[in-house]
């Protein structure tokens, strides 16, 4: 490696004041704000949302597995880094990590929540909170910017503020307020962000389909099924046209890991060779794996079958994150991780996937 990796998907821990105090006057006193339970510590609560956000569980990078619980942290002992763009950075430092793309944790939630009004003024007032931050180092904190896409009209608004903020992405929810992303409306949406030359992201726990609480059998079988709201909205692009139709929009798959793409990619093609006629599927001028390639990027951390189906994948496809704070995240690991995972790879491999892509896609300096 020439330079440091860049992890393509890290996470803020939003400080107790990051609503209230940039939200709209309307919704101050309904922001989403801190309080201290008598048994899972500090939680971030949402009004109109049942589930709450333990603090300690979404900042749990470093923990022992054993000693990870979800409840009793105190916010003052979170990692700093957090929410304090100084001490981030000596958390990079001790990381190995040159820069990180910041995604929200609160605003993952948000996402589902079934006020538009609300999430929007919410999504608005972090993405102020967040361009203070970033503005310590925007080198090495790179913001991603939300939306809620209350409409389309609205959404592509949002997209040209983003870009306007400084964010070099958009964060967008799994399911929008007007239509689903296959309703040919979006065109639009798709043609701003292409002009803008800006990537949009999905995240896994952003959609409906995907929540960790929705499983049969023991509660860490619901582990598993939360990439499926990223698969389902990556195949709903793909054989919809939106790719077919927009070959410059560059979409990421973020933190749903990467090593079930290529298996992915096979069945899509399996799928449109054999029954798209019975089962009414778009027609494409190409393969679905041939757009999946050339259009969506996919972020993993700890995901060694990545790393040994890289050739599988095109060159560019694969980016390499380290989800700090996050309970998965290899947080202070990174390396010993990257050294055990990536000993196969040549060199040219080893820094596309840890550095390059995610540099080449948001068009960054280092």
């Amino acid at each position: 490696m020439t330079q440091l990796p860049i992890s393509a998907d890290s996470h803020i821990t939003e400080p107790p004041d990051c609503y209230r105090e940039h939200i709209e006057p309307a919704y101050r006193d309904r922001a989403p704000h801190v309080v201290r339970h008598p048994k899972y510590g500090d939680i971030y609560v949402v009004e109109g949302m049942k589930q709450t956000i333990p603090m300690g569980l979404v900042a749990a990078a470093g923990v022992e597995p054993s000693s990870i619980r979800v409840g009793g942290a105190r916010f003052e002992d979170l990692h700093r880094g957090g929410w304090d763009p100084a001490a981030r950075l000596a958390d990079q430092d001790r990381d190995g990590v040159g820069a990180e793309i910041i995604y929200p944790t609160v605003g993952m939630v948000l996402c589902n929540h079934p006020d538009q009004d609300y999430k929007k003024a919410c999504f608005d007032a972090y993405n102020r909170w967040l361009q203070q931050y970033t503005a310590h180092a925007p080198d090495r904190l790179i913001g991603i910017g939300q939306t809620g896409i209350r409409t389309i009209k609205e959404g592509i608004a949002d997209l040209e503020r983003i870009k306007a903020m400084g964010f070099k992405g958009v964060m967008m929810p799994g399911n929008p307020g007007e239509f689903d992303y296959d309703n040919p409306s979006y065109d639009a949406l798709w043609e701003a962000a292409v002009a803008l030359d800006i990537p949009l992201s999905w995240h896994i726990l952003t959609s409906s389909s995907d929540s960790i609480n929705q499983h049969r059998g023991p509660k860490i079988n619901g582990f598993l099924s939360i990439i499926r709201g990223c698969q389902d909205i990556m195949g709903m692009l793909i054989f919809s046209g939106v790719f077919a139709r927009h070959p410059k929009l560059k979409v990421v798959c973020v933190e749903a890991d990467a090593g079930w793409a290529p298996h992915f990619m096979y069945r899509m093609d399996h799928a449109y060779k054999r029954h798209r006629y019975w089962m009414k599927g778009q027609e494409l001028p190409r393969l679905p794996s041939e757009y999946f390639r050339d259009n969506i990027s996919l972020t993993f951390q700890d995901d060694f079958v990545a790393f040994k189906l890289a050739d599988m994948l095109a060159p560019q496809q694969l980016m390499w994150a380290n989800d700090f704070p996050h309970s998965d995240s290899t947080w202070p690991w990174s390396q010993d991780v990257i050294a055990e995972q990536t000993a196969h790879l040549d060199a040219g491999q080893r820094q596309r996937i840890l550095h390059d892509n995610v540099a080449t896609l948001y068009k960054l300096a280092a």
